[in-house]
């Protein structure tokens, strides 16, 4: 009967695993799955974010770098953003990820103008996203994470997209730059792990 039971429960395992869908927000990332964190900041509060979620998980930590680096001035950065999306240009990175090893990926990533980075976009593009797990998460200056989603979703349509966990960080227009330390930091890791309990992650 032991050995039933066991089996049963193997099965039942397995078929729960294989009937995960897009956005399912109840679906379990076994901590068995190799994970990897990736991000992009600019400010450092996605990177604080990114660090927060490593904490609670483990897995590898990896800083999204390009091979021609973004311009340090804010508004030589916006206009090259801009045209970057408006060409549909996608920056070559100097980040190299064997995608192989990997079942979840944490994607982090800021808001810029309403959209998802072209780092982003051009990580998306290199890599087949095939049967992977994509959780994203994202900061932004208080309107949110723009249409960046429908990007994902448009550039992966073969990959799971959990819920997205969005916050408010910097606004380096206004020379805000990093917030989310000290009380604030606190605070995020409490939001972060209930985030976590929600799309099943942890318990």
């Amino acid at each position: 009967m032991k050995i039933f039971a066991v089996l049963f429960l193997l099965i039942s395992n397995c078929s729960s695993s294989q009937s995960l869908k897009v956005d399912d927000t109840s679906a379990i990332v076994p901590h068995s799955q190799k994970t990897l964190i990736l991000y992009l900041s600019r400010t450092k509060n996605t990177k604080a974010l990114a660090e927060i979620i490593h904490n609670e998980l483990g897995g590898d930590l990896v800083a999204l770098e390009l091979v021609n680096p973004y311009p340090e001035d804010y508004d030589a950065i916006v206009k090259q953003v801009a045209q970057e999306n408006e060409t549909g240009f996608l920056p070559p990175l100097k980040t190299k990820v064997d995608i192989s090893k990997y079942d979840t990926i944490f994607l982090g990533f800021p808001t810029w103008g309403m959209q998802l980075p072209p780092p982003l976009k051009s990580f998306l593009n290199d890599y087949d996203f095939t049967g992977k797990t994509v959780i994203p998460f994202n900061t932004n200056a208080g309107y949110g994470e723009g249409s960046s989603i429908k990007t994902i979703r448009k550039l992966g349509p073969n990959i799971t997209i959990l819920e997205v966990f969005s916050i408010k960080g910097g606004i380096e227009r206004d020379g805000i730059y990093l917030t989310i330390k000290d009380s604030r930091e606190r605070e995020v890791k409490s939001e972060v792990r209930q985030w976590l309990k929600k799309i099943g992650v942890i318990h």
